[in-house]
């Protein structure tokens, strides 16, 4: 594990009304939730955040999520607004659960998208290996980056969505995440560390899982029970890990419904 002090966090606020925090998932930004955001913008305060390492937020030593869940208690905190609802997918839902378990007087209502508080082996180390090996300065466009990772990622919906982290810098195509970091850090990625002595999290809270996803399985519902005695657990049909593109519609129903006034 390594300890760092909390980074500033590059955000979007948009919207009115109470406030909700959304924290993507690895080699996500707040960028991919843009759609999502803006729907719910229209009843609610929503704020997407970069966590750090990827997009716009600073590049830092140390993924273990004390520190990821550190940053994000430290701007609720600079820009008060605990408690409030926060959503995170994947990543960015064990971040959120370790958030809600050490700090729950800042979280309101808690939404976790497709991901279990268990250790996981994430099998992503070959995604940043191809990633790093990417010729970017022979790259005239974004395809041709896609074209890079064909062999070692072979679903295109994914090429896609690791190809939205490139930019053009001063010198051609950059990455935006921090691929060094990330593969150093894979191991606490994986993990879940469940804090020492923790309490469950009572609030209301959410669990969303695509049916076709393995995300989230029938023997994770007793871990789940523990720490969130108050969680239901819904599956979106036909929808795998990133299913909040896959079906946003039905996701964005089960979320608007949860976030009702109680």
């Amino acid at each position: 594990m390594t300890t760092s002090i909390s980074v500033t966090l590059s955000h979007q606020d948009i919207g009115h009304g109470d406030p909700v925090l959304i924290l993507h998932g690895l080699f996500g930004s707040k960028r991919n939730w843009g759609a999502i955001a803006k729907k719910l913008s229209a009843h609610h305060r929503v704020i997407s955040l970069d966590l750090r390492n990827h997009g716009d937020s600073p590049w830092v030593d140390g993924m273990d999520y004390r520190d990821l869940s550190g940053d994000v208690a430290a701007f609720i905190k600079l820009h008060s607004l605990g408690p409030c609802t926060v959503i995170g997918h994947s990543m960015g839902g064990k971040t959120a659960m370790v958030l809600a378990l050490t700090h729950p007087e800042l979280v309101k209502r808690l939404i976790v998208v497709d991901i279990a508080p268990v250790e996981r082996e994430t099998g992503f180390n070959s995604y940043i290996e191809a990633m790093a090996a990417v010729p970017l300065a022979e790259c005239d466009n974004r395809a041709d980056v896609e074209a890079h990772l064909s062999d070692v990622v072979s679903n295109k919906m994914v090429r896609s969505f690791l190809v939205q982290n490139v930019m053009r810098g001063g010198n051609g195509f950059e990455w935006r995440i921090n691929l060094a970091a990330l593969d150093a850090g894979m191991d606490d990625i994986a993990d879940f560390p469940e804090p020492k002595g923790c309490h469950s999290f009572k609030a209301p809270t959410l669990f969303v899982a695509g049916a076709a996803s393995d995300y989230i399985q029938p023997h994770h519902l007793s871990d789940i029970e523990r720490l969130f005695p108050k969680a239901n657990v819904t599956h979106i049909p036909n929808a795998g890990h990133w299913l909040h593109a896959e079906a946003p519609d039905v996701f964005l129903k089960e979320v608007i419904e949860f976030l009702k006034p109680f």
